[in-house]
């Protein structure tokens, strides 16, 4: 778990990042290779919530914007939250940069519960009994304007997880489990 430093939060608002660059030695600046920030953006199609922020920045995971992703991607059904797996983010993260996408991600499931998962499974042969989706390490998304089999083509391009396809339905399942596809 990352903890959030208002301290150094204020301080790079404050400063911007060249300046807070300039504070810093030299050689701690050679050294770092984990610079830069990653974002996403979401909206629940269930919910219609949009969130959208920063969720890492240098090397560091932001709690703020990983609990407020984690409240969109709850299970609506049962309005949980469970802390959703920092990989699936990053997962995201590089499929929109392989796509060259940075339009707003719709979330059609990100979480479910133990009781959600059986519920869908009761009702549908494509839902597994162990689902990454109640392990927080699994979304299925749609991203406008791009085409589900170019979405399905980058995921399995990167090789991060699982990729599932289901165009009848509309959308692609990707989680940070074991590279394999369906």
């Amino acid at each position: 778990m990352s903890v959030v430093c208002p301290a150094r939060r204020q301080l790079l608002k404050g400063l911007g990042g060249v300046a807070l660059m300039s504070l810093l030695p030299a050689k701690v600046m050679a050294s770092r290779s984990t610079q830069g920030s990653r974002s996403l953006s979401f909206y629940n199609i269930h919910t219609g919530e949009h969130q959208d922020g920063v969720y890492w920045l240098d090397g560091q995971y932001l709690g703020d914007t990983l609990s407020s992703f984690n409240h969109l991607l709850r299970d609506h059904r049962q309005d949980l939250e469970a802390p959703m797996d920092k990989r699936l983010f990053d997962y995201l993260y590089q499929l929109q940069q392989r796509l060259g996408s940075a339009e707003e991600v719709h979330v059609i499931s990100g979480y479910r519960s133990p009781k959600t998962n059986a519920l869908l499974r009761s009702h549908s042969s494509g839902v597994a009994k162990k689902s990454f989706h109640m392990s927080g390490m699994a979304m299925d998304i749609a991203i406008p304007g791009m085409k589900l089999s170019h979405v399905r083509e980058a995921a399995l391009s990167l090789k991060l997880g699982g990729v599932g396809y289901y165009p009848k339905s509309g959308f692609v399942h990707i989680d940070c489990g074991p590279v394999r596809h369906w």
